[in-house]
């Protein structure tokens, strides 16, 4: 990302006046990244189950407003930690998408890579067996590259055999995160589509509702930047969950989860007094 995409951001606890301007009147429509969002960044990604305390601040919210949950994770493996039917879930960063009363969506692309993720996972597991630290994780439409655990000096392999595995079976693509490379379906997907995607179909309309987007990682800038600055124009804000160190799209920042459950409980009782789930 280049300083020219960026934008100044502004803490968004103390500055609630600020946020509330830049909703426009308009009612916000709430959109969570899962992992260093609602559940700090663990080292096994198995173990990042949210804690009770914040799934009954996200349920408070869920009540008030319209609340969707989009992760790269599988989507029923973050409707599992959440434990709450009533929101609506993108996994696999957009490409499988589920909500209540039956409401689905599933990339069309994204069910025929079966085969080359499955090769591309097995290229993997040969190719960083050698790495300590290293995890590989499967997912139904992508794989994850842990090496958070990897040291220093060696994780540089882990980006190196990702590009090896992708080499040999093509049609595939990485991303950065935070210490993971992710392979997916190389198609023009993303979680900015998919929130794009979700606000028609649950009629944001963002005259009347503003998209919030809240996330941490690299790759909700995808995200900041379709609703800060896509083909529309600014039609919501996005909330950056960063200690300050990087640059990003997003107009407001959380320093921490800890805030972020701050922020969703301003939220649940700025508009709990006046409003219906989704009004």
């Amino acid at each position: 990302m280049t300083g020219e995409s960026a934008r100044e951001t502004v803490d968004l606890l103390g500055n609630e006046r600020a946020f509330e301007s830049a909703l426009g009147g308009r009612r916000p429509a709430v959109f969570l990244d899962y992992d260093g969002t609602l559940t700090p960044i663990v080292p096994r990604p198995e173990d990042a189950v949210m804690d009770e305390s914040m799934r009954e601040v996200v349920r408070g919210l869920a009540r008030v407003l319209t609340v969707a949950v989009v992760s790269g994770r599988d989507r029923r493996v973050v409707e599992d930690f959440v434990g709450l039917r009533e929101l609506v879930y993108a996994g696999s960063h957009g490409f499988d998408i589920r909500g209540p009363e039956g409401m689905t969506i599933e990339h069309e692309v994204g069910r025929e890579v079966g085969p080359e993720l499955d090769e591309a996972e097995r290229a993997l597991e040969e190719l960083t067996s050698g790495i300590a630290g290293a995890q590989i994780e499967r997912k139904r439409y992508s794989i994850a590259a842990h090496y958070r655990n990897v040291s220093a000096e060696r994780a540089g392999e882990v980006e190196r055999a990702v590009d090896e595995a992708i080499g040999r079976v093509g049609g595939l693509r990485k991303s950065a995160g935070k210490k993971v490379w992710e392979v997916q379906p190389d198609l023009d997907w993303h979680k900015g589509k998919a929130v794009m995607w979700l606000c028609e179909a649950l009629g944001v309309d963002p005259s009347e509702r503003a998209p919030v987007y809240v996330g941490d990682d690299v790759t909700d800038e995808d995200a900041f930047g379709e609703i800060e600055q896509g083909e529309r124009g600014r039609i919501g804000i996005g909330v950056v969950v960063d200690d300050g160190g990087r640059e990003t799209k997003a107009s407001f920042r959380l320093r921490d989860v800890g805030e972020v459950r701050r922020f969703l409980e301003w939220l649940t009782e700025r508009y709990e007094a006046g409003g219906r789930r989704g009004a």
